[in-house]
């Protein structure tokens, strides 16, 4: 695992401090598991937000609230919501993107109709899918272990790059609030933003 995680780190340099990204997740179990990729403390430090008293946009939203209120972060950092348009009606998820909207450094990612259709647009296109069901079975077929928890060696640094790719086309025009038409995902605008960050130059 140790050598997976290499692809991950600037190859020289050092910075002088870690970009935070604090990400609330509605899942417990999926989203915190992908996004710990990502934690190389050396140049980026996520740190993610799981709640356990149910699982829907208020309570996501709530449990960031309360952690900023009590840990508060630089305006260089990121502070970021990760839902699942599953079932929620618009009027909970303009709650979550007004909310996104108040500072320069938020940012919501949404995925409709569910996180695990980002996790296959790191195998394939992702198209042609009718149902989350066949979204299920046709991400099996890539990790036929996957249990809602991510293996980080299935997961190279290019099929993450060719994930956000996919997902930025698919995106088009990009959606102002969330994606409101099925098989769409914008969370690759945050790991676009962690990918720059691990990439970016030391500051002089």
């Amino acid at each position: 695992m140790a050598r997976n995680r290499r692809r991950f780190r600037r190859a020289t340099g050092r910075r002088r401090y870690r970009k935070l990204f604090v990400i609330a997740t509605e899942g417990i179990k999926t989203e915190p598991s992908y996004f710990a990729i990502f934690n190389d403390r050396s140049v980026v430090y996520v740190r993610w937000l799981r709640g356990n008293h149910g699982s829907w946009p208020a309570h996501v939203l709530r449990h960031m609230e309360q952690h900023l209120q009590t840990q508060q972060i630089a305006e260089t950092d990121e502070a970021w919501l990760v839902v699942d348009k599953d079932q929620w009606s618009d009027e909970q998820l303009a709650e979550l993107h007004r909310w996104s909207q108040g500072a320069d450094n938020r940012g919501l990612a949404l995925s409709n109709p569910r996180f695990e259709y980002w996790l296959l647009l790191h195998f394939e296109d992702g198209a042609g899918i009718s149902s989350s069901q066949e979204c299920s079975r046709r991400l099996r077929r890539h990790l036929p272990d996957y249990d809602k928890s991510v293996d980080h060696r299935k997961f190279s640094r290019d099929m993450i790059v060719k994930a956000v790719e996919r997902a930025k086309a698919r995106d088009s025009p990009p959606c102002r609030d969330w994606p409101r038409e099925p098989w769409r995902t914008t969370v690759y605008r945050l790991v676009s933003n962690i990918l720059q960050s691990q990439d970016a130059p030391e500051p002089s």
